[in-house]
């Protein structure tokens, strides 16, 4: 099941996507207050063709828990070592923004804003402490996200939050795929495009530490509420690790895609 959190003229709310057309699923509840009081989404008889509506990121969490250097390649691309333990840093949940929506920074602020596809895990319940044998049964489903990095301020500081926070600095979406239609996470090919230029390209069976591994490792030190969401680590391709660097510049528009998932397209705006 593909669910959206969407706007039309007529209404907006939580839909079913099928076959380009959204099915409102939910009366005057979020996508998070479905998660937290375990309500199915049920189809009620008010549709909407998708190119009338706009997409939303599909939830509002708690928190984002966001993953670092968890495939190899993208390691060594930027010259790092790969952690032994998962390198754990959070993006505030007011850089959160939907499909389409624009990723705008100042160049006052930075002057290398590069991309990383990710897929994004959605908790479907709350998780503490929990056993990686039992990690997945706490998963409602997945999304596409980009955790986007202002790199010359990563670099100046020795802790990511600023640098992966800014506002419109996580977009997510355009849909959350339901974990019954995700057999398996880990084998999906994740792609990343700048204007259309395949960039990154890789399966999420890379990562050094896979899903029920992270569940496990991070309610270990923090209890993960329903809804909340993690960044499962980006894979080789990014701006910085080419030579010479790229970065995003202003009406560039970059995309992550993976089957099944639909395309997280955003523009980029540069502010005064």
């Amino acid at each position: 099941m593909q669910l959206v959190t969407f706007s039309h003229p007529l209404r907006s709310g939580v839909g079913i996507l099928r076959d380009g057309v959204i099915t409102l699923a939910a009366w005057n509840l979020d996508l998070l207050s479905l998660i937290e009081t375990g309500i199915s989404p049920t189809e009620t008889g008010l549709r909407f063709p998708l190119e009338e509506c706009t997409l939303h990121a599909p939830l509002r969490p708690h928190k984002i828990v966001a993953v670092g250097r968890n495939y190899a390649d993208h390691a060594a691309e930027l010259g790092n070592a790969v952690p032994d333990k998962p390198l754990l840093f959070q993006k505030a949940t007011s850089s959160l923004i939907g499909h389409g929506a624009a990723v705008t920074w100042s160049a006052s602020f930075s002057q290398q804003i590069d991309w990383e596809g990710e897929l994004a895990v959605v908790m479907g319940r709350r998780a503490q402490n929990v056993a990686a044998a039992d990690a997945l049964k706490y998963v409602y489903g997945y999304t596409l996200a980009n955790d986007i990095s202002a790199r010359d301020l990563q670099q100046s500081e020795p802790q990511w939050v600023r640098a992966k926070s800014l506002d419109t600095f996580c977009p997510l979406g355009p849909v959350l795929v339901t974990k019954g239609d995700v057999p398996d996470p880990h084998a999906l090919t994740l792609v990343t495009t700048v204007n259309g230029e395949v960039m990154q390209n890789a399966s999420t069976g890379l990562m050094l530490h896979r899903i029920d591994a992270l569940i496990a490792y991070i309610s270990q030190w923090m209890t993960l509420e329903a809804g909340d969401v993690i960044l499962t680590g980006t894979p080789a391709g990014v701006g910085k690790g080419m030579t010479p660097p790229r970065f995003l510049a202003d009406g560039d528009v970059v995309s992550v895609s993976i089957d099944g998932f639909g395309t997280l397209t955003n523009p980029c705006k540069v502010t005064a």
